[in-house]
């Protein structure tokens, strides 16, 4: 069974290889669930291992619904990836009711080209695995990254086999919680891989207090942020009154 490295640094992916993983999925931004990586961390990751590297592509955190802009993104996004020679893309859109969005799915599919493509863990937002399933078998999806749509792959393993079984060509690749205590449970279930990110808390690089920058009330499942044009023309006003003497 193949060990694939969720690493969201080109020091992780290092990490990954030097421990023997078979395969990298490089991101940024773990806490969210990853998003696409810059394309200066790409040219980084590239030159820094030799295996296998699969490239998330998601714009940003939240749902699995794009906009127009933000899906031209993704495609521009995984064309360059596979233009650097990377060996797989990870990605997926869904459609507002939950269903697998097949049409962008398969534009996503179609950027790829040679390359490998896993659906990512916007499997686990659809409503309907089994359909999903279904749908993603159909445009020849060759990987499903799921935690059994559970809060952890091991609560997930129930539905996780009974989605493999169920497959004819595609693999449901477990990921989500998996660590050195747990692993034994996926042996032998028919995966061909399992995903983690193995991650600890690395020593701190600024050795000065400073106030926190992350912003957990902005943090949302479903909501994607968005600049309010309210709030913007107001403050644009107002700096346009105190400069007019107002």
């Amino acid at each position: 069974m193949l060990v694939e490295v969720c690493a969201n640094s080109v020091e992780s992916a290092r990490a990954a290889q030097d421990a023997g993983a078979d395969r990298v999925e490089f991101c940024s931004e773990l806490a969210v669930g990853g998003i696409t990586p810059s394309r200066g961390l790409l040219e980084e990751v590239r030159q820094a291992v030799s295996i296998p590297v699969h490239v998330l592509i998601r714009p940003r955190s939240g749902d699995f619904t794009y906009s127009h802009a933000e899906f031209r993104a993704m495609l521009s996004d995984i064309r360059h990836c596979v233009g650097m020679g990377f060996e797989g893309i990870v990605s997926g859109c869904l459609q507002p009711d939950g269903r697998v969005d097949v049409a962008r799915t398969r534009e996503l599919l179609g950027a790829t080209g040679n390359a490998r493509f896993t659906f990512h863990r916007a499997f686990d937002r659809s409503t309907d695995p089994h359909a999903a399933l279904e749908a993603l078998e159909e445009l020849g999806v060759q990987t499903i990254l799921s935690s059994g749509q559970a809060l952890s792959a091991p609560e997930g393993l129930p539905l996780l086999e009974s989605l493999q079984q169920r497959a004819r060509r595609i693999r449901m690749m477990p990921g989500g919680g998996i660590h050195p205590g747990n692993i034994r449970l996926f042996a032998g279930k028919g995966f061909e891989a399992v995903h983690l990110s193995g991650i600890r808390k690395g020593p701190a690089r600024e050795t000065y207090p400073g106030p926190p920058m992350n912003a957990p009330g902005l943090l949302r499942e479903t909501k994607p942020l968005v600049s309010d044009p309210e709030v913007v023309k107001a403050v644009v006003d107002s700096l346009k009154a105190i400069a007019d003497g107002g």
